[in-house]
């Protein structure tokens, strides 16, 4: 070969490796990334098939780009979805699973925008954060507030990300008539729905007030697409819609009753739109405007924000990247969580695929609703009571006023997307039932779910460890399955044989086993539940309790529940204060104990207190 060929060749190779991979964003090519995110909606909007709420901003978005049909949040409240969704890693394997904790977040993990940031990303969050960990803002975001925006960068150059959180189809909207009279206020009157148009969901009351409030769900739906209309006009003013990628997406479901909280579909599902211009859609593995059906999670977020940004995904998140190049295959399930909502404990799991869905309720004597002070105070809430009092709820919504849940459901989404035909006892399913149950088991040690471990000792760990929960369960000799074969258990020997475990998560659920499951109580069972009543883990004193009260035996259990009102672990107290109002009318002889934590600093166990009083004195006192 010649000198000229070699040269030919050189230039050839050296041009090659300068491009690398086209599918790759270079520096001074990576995408911009706005996020448009919505509090408290299902998928009702007009691209997904819903004629009520006026959207033809979404709509184009979605016939422009991709409308994902699985979109699955993490959690059916906002708190721990968002803390899975700053992570890319399971609100329960880090210890953010209950409402309003302060999770402890691993020092040696970072939240996706520190990555964003450090690759040369302007990013920037208006308003809400709420990621239920704690956390130094300063060291996520450039800029985090109600005046955030990529406008405020330095140079025009620098490439941003950034998101934009409409707090108008909150709860609270739909609740409360002069805020969602705010939040309408300069709608046409148009486009906006009166009571009584929109269907009703098959299990609320068809009264005035519950239409009244769903027209206004609808009507708040409508103003969001304003809002999400007014930074699409930002964009294209500043000529950067060639360079943006957009995500539109909600927090989780609907923020009404059997929606908000519940694994159902109805609390899980949300929108989500994706529209990239012409430069980046090969990074998007849809053809834009076709829906897809893939299955996606909240988990998958922070990884597929990376990966659209040229950045390595860290290996501690738990989510795939669904855009960008050299992408894994298409998840088979996406799993999600219940935990303490508020000021009610109710560990519940769920896995779905395509086509069906299975809920795993561990504490399933508690009923479908429990009384929670901020769904109560709703009126949609309000009327699903008194129509169940009179008679008038639907079958639908009877079901959900049982007193106590099944310890499993299963769902087939395709023939029953409501959700309201449980399938786990039907012998055809036995094998999809053995399979999602299968998938459930595994996830759960896969993660080290926290969830397992009741709050009250999660945190006197941390503190005795000096760690977060996350390392704890992976660095020590802890028996995430021995806990978990007992928590899933319903065999009494099973129990009884591990009131005595050494580890004091499995006694706790051992002694909680005995209490759902045991009809009568041997002298071996109350030699055993004695024993841990003076247990060095309060809650294990709670838990063993509440099993002598459920039998019958409550002059041996009130004394250990009225002294841990008082204990110094607040989780612990509010423990104690549920346990009393779940006995009902035994608990009477410790009225003045509950009575004196009326003034507690932990307002949940103000809360439980409060009702338990209520229901005992027939009175109606009401506090925050």
């Amino acid at each position: 070969m010649n000198i000229k060929n070699l040269l030919i060749l050189f230039y050839a190779i050296l041009t090659f490796l300068s491009c690398g991979n086209k599918n790759t964003p270079t520096s001074s090519e990576k995408p911009n990334i706005i996020w448009i995110t919505t509090e408290d909606i299902s998928p009702q909007l007009g691209c997904y098939g819903y004629d009520y709420a006026h959207t033809p901003v979404l709509d184009q978005l979605a016939a422009e780009g991709v409308r994902y049909d699985n979109a699955i949040a993490s959690a059916p409240v906002c708190a721990p979805a968002r803390s899975s969704i700053i992570t890319g890693m399971h609100q329960s394997s880090i210890g953010s699973h209950h409402m309003r904790c302060k999770g402890w977040f691993p020092a040696e993990f970072k939240y996706y925008p520190q990555y964003l940031r450090e690759a040369g990303y302007f990013c920037t969050n208006d308003n809400k954060e709420d990621y239920n960990v704690t956390y130094n803002s300063a060291e996520i975001w450039d800029e985090s507030g109600k005046n955030a925006h990529w406008r405020n960068r330095k140079e025009t150059s620098q490439p941003f990300f950034a998101v934009f959180n409409f707090t108008g189809t909150h709860e609270s909207a739909t609740n409360k008539k002069e805020k969602h009279e705010s939040i309408v206020k300069d709608l046409p009157k148009e486009i906006m729905i009166k009571p009584g148009e929109a269907p009703l969901p098959p299990y609320f009351p068809n009264t005035p007030i519950v239409q009244e409030l769903w027209a206004r769900y609808n009507n708040n739906i409508t103003a969001l697409d304003k809002y999400a209309e007014n930074i699409l006009i930002q964009l294209k003013e500043d000529g950067l819609e060639e360079n943006t990628i957009i995500i539109f997406y909600s927090d989780h479901g609907a923020g009404i009753p059997i929606h908000k909280r519940w694994l159902y579909d109805s609390g899980l599902k949300v929108p989500f739109i994706v529209k990239a211009p012409e430069k980046y859609k090969n990074l998007i593995p849809h053809k834009h405007g076709n829906p897809t059906d893939e299955l996606i999670s909240f988990v998958d977020l922070a990884p597929t924000v990376l990966n659209l940004a040229g950045i390595p995904i860290p290996k501690n998140m738990q989510g795939r990247a669904f855009l960008g190049t050299n992408l894994s295959e298409e998840r088979e399930f996406v799993y999600s969580s219940r935990d303490r909502m508020d000021e009610r404990y109710d560990m519940q799991r769920s896995v779905r695929d395509k086509k069906y869905k299975y809920i795993r309720y561990y504490e399933f004597p508690k009923p479908f609703i429990q009384y929670m002070n901020t769904p109560e105070q709703g009126e949609i809430m309000q009327s699903i009571r008194s129509s169940y009092t009179n008679g008038t709820l639907p079958e639908a919504g009877v079901k959900l006023m049982a007193l106590k849940k099944p310890v499993e459901e299963l769902f087939d989404l395709e023939k029953d997307p409501q959700e309201l035909n449980n399938l786990s006892e039907n012998a055809e399913y036995k094998a999809i039932l053995d399979k999602m149950r299968r998938a459930h088991m595994d996830w759960s040690v896969k993660i080290a779910d926290a969830g397992l471990i009741p709050e009250p000792i999660l945190r006197e760990w941390e503190t005795k460890y000096n760690k977060p929960i996350y390392n704890i369960l992976r660095e020590n000799d802890i028996p995430i399955d021995k806990i978990q074969e007992v928590a899933l258990g319903s065999d009494i020997n099973l129990f009884t044989k591990n009131l005595a475990h050494k580890n004091e998560v499995v006694r706790y659920w051992a002694a909680t086993g005995i209490g759902n499951y045991a009809k009568t109580g041997s002298k071996d069972i109350f030699s055993k539940l004695n024993l841990l009543l003076t247990d060095e883990y309060p809650l294990v004193q709670v838990a063993a309790a509440r099993a002598f009260c459920i039998l019958d035996m409550e002059s041996e259990g009130l004394k250990t529940l009225a002294a841990q009102l008082k204990n110094s672990n607040e989780w612990t107290r509010l423990n104690s204060a549920l346990v009393l109002d779940e006995i009902g009318e035994k608990a009477r002889p410790v009225i003045a104990d509950m009575q004196s934590v009326m003034n507690d600093e932990n307002k949940y166990v103000v809360r439980v207190a409060n009702h338990a009083l209520n229901q005992l004195q027939g009175t109606n006192n009401i506090v925050k």
